[in-house]
């Protein structure tokens, strides 16, 4: 069973290991090497979970969306090749992982007293952002933005892939990936613009 704990050593650390790195251990996991499947997991495990949390999965989800991509790539390792990165090949996985899991979703009926995403959010996320209260934290700020804007946003900023993989994962244009995260950026600013404004406003009533 794959579990977050695979992540420690590496979030301990402070250690990110190359993408040329994490590719080889992935490729050798293809022969069947149980060290390179656990570094090939523990390398990438908090990237994914990140990812597929910031596309909209609901936080108490994520950590089987992230176990489901993990056991999606793990069976489907022979069909990988290395021509790309491991890790933009695994995060294409995990697209596909969060799709699954709406349509799936959607499919059910919604039951009543089920937390929606707005306070799982609230209750998960750090707050004491610059220029934010309270109120405010950065995953409801990307919940608003455009679903393709908010992925690339996030895969670039916030998983840190570089713009042409990130189009790989998107399945688009290098150029549809700059275009998006620019349109990202100006309207994150613009509410963080407005939060600094109404912040001494709240504070003086």
């Amino acid at each position: 069973m794959i579990t977050p704990a695979l992540s420690s050593a590496r979030e301990e650390s402070g250690e990110v290991p190359r993408d040329d790195s994490i590719t080889a251990w992935a490729l050798a996991a293809r022969s069947g090497d149980p060290d390179a499947v656990e570094r090939f997991v523990r390398a990438l495990h908090r990237d994914v979970r990140h990812y597929v949390t910031f596309l909209g999965a609901d936080p108490q989800s994520a950590d089987d969306l992230a176990q489901d991509t993990f056991l999606r790539a793990l069976g489907g390792l022979h069909r990988f090749e290395g021509r790309s990165s491991a890790r933009t090949w695994l995060l294409s996985i995990a697209r596909r992982a969060v799709v699954d899991s709406i349509r799936h979703a959607s499919s059910r009926p919604r039951l009543a007293d089920t937390d929606d995403w707005q306070s799982a959010a609230e209750r998960t996320q750090p707050r004491g952002l610059p220029g934010f209260d309270d109120g405010i934290a950065l995953v409801e700020l990307l919940e608003t933005l455009p679903d393709d804007r908010r992925e690339a946003f996030v895969l670039t900023q916030v998983v840190g892939l570089p713009y042409v993989e990130a189009a790989s994962v998107s399945d688009c244009p290098i150029g549809t990936v700059r275009s998006r995260v620019a349109r990202a950026r100006t309207s994150l600013i613009e509410w963080l613009d407005d939060a600094e404004r109404c912040t001494p406003a709240a504070a003086a009533a």
